[in-house]
C-alpha cells in the first residue's frame, strides 16, 4: 500500500516538473492569491481589534441600571373604552437597591472579570466666572480601574480621588483654565457646592468625555448627588466582548435591573465590523474561486496532453482510483507550493505597513490565520482537481494510446 503511494506522489512530480511553466506559472497564482487574503484578512482584523480598544477603552462592557419608572394606572372596568395620552414618567436619580449584595454576587461569577460600583449624575463646574456643565463620576477606583485602566489616559498630575481630590478631562481643563493643584467648585444645582483640588488630568481621545466627566470618590459624588450610601450604575466586563449582549440578558432575568451591553450603544459601530467582516469573506471567496479555476484549467490541460502516457499507465496495470489520485496530488501540491511563498510575501507586506505606513494601528498576522491558509489553499487545490482527475481516471487506455 504505501509502495503505490509513493509510486503515485512520483508520478505527480514527475508530472509537475514536466510541465514546469505551467507548474511555475499556477504557483505563482496561487501565491498571489494566498498573500492577499492573508493580507487583507490580517489588515482588517487589525482594524476591528485596535476599533474595538479604543471604544472599550472608555467604556464597561455592560452596564447594569436600575430600571426606568412607568405611570401607575387606577384600576379600570375591563369592558370600557379609555381613550387616553400617555406622557412618559420623568426619570428621576435613583440608587440601585441592595447594589453590596448584588455587588458580592456578581464577583462571583466566572463570565465577569470585574464589578465596578459608580454613581454619576449632572453637575457644574465653576472657575471665576466660567461655567461648564459637566457629568460627576464616583468611583471605587481600585475596581473602575480594572473597567477603564485610566492610568493609561493620564496627561498630567496623579491618579487620586478622595479627600477633596478630583481628576477631570484635559477638554474642561483647557476651557476653564485649570492645570493640576487648581481648585474648582462643584455645584450639583441642589444645594450642595464643594471645592475639590485637581489632583489630574485625563485624555481619552473622546471629546465628549474629556470635555464634561469628572472623576470624584464614591462618598463624596454620593453626598453631592443626594444619593448617600448609593448607586447609579454598576459597571461590569466580560471575558469575550463578543458574549456581553447574551450574559446582560441573563443577569436581567437574574437580579432584575435593566442591562446595557456596549453592543447595543455602539449599533453603528458593530454595523461597520459587520461590513468589514463580510467584504473579507468576499474577497476570500472569490480569491480562492479564480485560484481553483486556474488549477482546474491548468489540470485538464494536463490530461489531454498526457493522454497517452495515462494511457500507458492503465494498460501496465494502474487503476483507476490510481489516476485519479495521481491527479488530486497534482491539485494539492499546487495549493500547498504556492501557499507558502504567499505567507511570506503576505509577511513581508505586513512588516511593510507595520514599519512604514501611517501608524494608525498594528497589525498582528497570528500562527491560526497562516496555518488557516496554508490548509484552504491545499484543500482548494485539491477540490480543484476533482474533475480534471475524474476525466484522467475514466480514459480507456486502448482509446488513449490509439488516439494520440
Amino acid at each position: 500500500m504505501l509502495r503505490k503511494f509513493w509510486t503515485e506522489w512520483t508520478i505527480a512530480l514527475h508530472f509537475l516538473k514536466d510541465g514546469r511553466a505551467q507548474t511555475l506559472m499556477i504557483i505563482t497564482g496561487v501565491a498571489v492569491g494566498v498573500s492577499v487574503v492573508v493580507f487583507i484578512t490580517a489588515l482588517i482584523q487589525g482594524l476591528q481589534s485596535n476599533i474595538i480598544d479604543r471604544t472599550l477603552g472608555t467604556q464597561a462592557h455592560i452596564r447594569l441600571l436600575p430600571p426606568e419608572e412607568i405611570n401607575l394606572r387606577a384600576p379600570i372596568d375591563p369592558d370600557a373604552v379609555l381613550l387616553v395620552q400617555e406622557i412618559p414618567r420623568a426619570q428621576r436619580l435613583r440608587s440601585i437597591d441592595n447594589w453590596q449584595a448584588l455587588e458580592d454576587l456578581l464577583d462571583g461569577l466566572p463570565d465577569l472579570s470585574a464589578v465596578s460600583p459608580v454613581v454619576s449624575g449632572p453637575a457644574f463646574a465653576r472657575r471665576g466666572e466660567a461655567l461648564e456643565s459637566v457629568a460627576l463620576v464616583g468611583i471605587d477606583l481600585p475596581r473602575y480601574r480594572r473597567i477603564i485602566p485610566i492610568e493609561d489616559s493620564l496627561s498630567s498630575g496623579a491618579l487620586r480621588v478622595g479627600a477633596g481630590d478630583a481628576m477631570i478631562g484635559q477638554e474642561l481643563a483647557d476651557k476653564l483654565g485649570l492645570s493640576v493643584g487648581d481648585k474648582l467648585r462643584i455645584d450639583t444645582g441642589q444645594q450642595n457646592t464643594t471645592v475639590v483640588n485637581v489632583a489630574g488630568i485625563f485624555e481619552f481621545g473622546v471629546r465628549d468625555l474629556d470635555e464634561r466627566f469628572v472623576y470624584l470618590d464614591l462618598r463624596q459624588a454620593q453626598s453631592l448627588l443626594d444619593l448617600p450610601g448609593g448607586v447609579t450604575v454598576i459597571d461590569l466586563t466580560v471575558e469575550d466582548i463578543f458574549d456581553a449582549e447574551a450574559i446582560g440578558r441573563q443577569l436581567e432575568a437574574l437580579i432584575g435591573l435593566d442591562a446595557e451591553s456596549w453592543m447595543e450603544t455602539n449599533a453603528q459601530l458593530m454595523n461597520a465590523l459587520s461590513a468589514q467582516s463580510l467584504s473579507t469573506n468576499l474577497i476570500k471567496i472569490f480569491v480562492g474561486l479564480s485560484v481553483a479555476f486556474g488549477i482546474a484549467s491548468v489540470l485538464s490541460i494536463s490530461v489531454v496532453q498526457r493522454t497517452r502516457e495515462i494511457g500507458i499507465l492503465r494498460a501496465t496495470g494502474a487503476s483507476r482510483q490510481q489516476i485519479l489520485r495521481v491527479f488530486l496530488i497534482e491539485g494539492a501540491i499546487f495549493g500547498l507550493l504556492g501557499s507558502l511563498p504567499g505567507t511570506l510575501v503576505a509577511y513581508g507586506l505586513v512588516w511593510v505597513f507595520n514599519s512604514f505606513g501611517p501608524g494608525l494601528f498594528y497589525i498582528p498576522v497570528p500562527g491560526s490565520l497562516v496555518l488557516t491558509s496554508v490548509t484552504l489553499a491545499t484543500l482548494t487545490g485539491l477540490l480543484a482537481a476533482a474533475l480534471p482527475s475524474r476525466r484522467a481516471a475514466q480514459l480507456d487506455p486502448v482509446e488513449a494510446i490509439r488516439d494520440v
